[in-house]
């Protein structure tokens, strides 16, 4: 990965807690890997905007939902092996859940959640 800036962070603080508490690798490790998808997806909001459903927008943050086997070609894009790609995947999911609560679409995001999965890319 480049040594670019990663652009805005897209995920808060609590919903990076649960997902490294989740993740099989150290807590440590997650925060910069999320950086670097963050780094690698800032680059390709356009194709998302053109190529996926947006669910969600703030200032801060857009939501895209995309297939279910789609974190893995982003794994293989930012080199990472499978526990780093899961553990930046549940960054993200944790994320959308947490939007879920704060905007009172829980229901409605984890429906979609049961279906396909979500990318959080941050915008500024």
């Amino acid at each position: 990965m480049s040594n670019e800036d990663p652009g805005p962070f897209p995920i808060d603080g609590q919903p990076l807690l649960l997902a490294g508490a989740k993740a099989s690798l150290a807590p440590s490790r997650l925060p910069k890997l999320l950086a670097d998808v963050q780094r690698y997806l800032s680059g390709e909001l356009e194709t998302y905007r053109r190529s996926y459903e947006q669910i969600y927008a703030d200032d801060d943050r857009e939501v895209f939902v995309v297939p279910s086997d789609h974190w893995e070609s982003i794994g293989e894009a930012c080199d990472l092996d499978r526990r780093e790609t899961d553990g930046v995947r549940r960054g993200h999911v944790e994320q959308f859940r947490r939007l879920g609560s704060t905007t009172d679409r829980r229901e409605e995001f984890e429906t979609t959640l049961e279906i396909r999965s979500v990318v959080v890319i941050g915008c500024s």
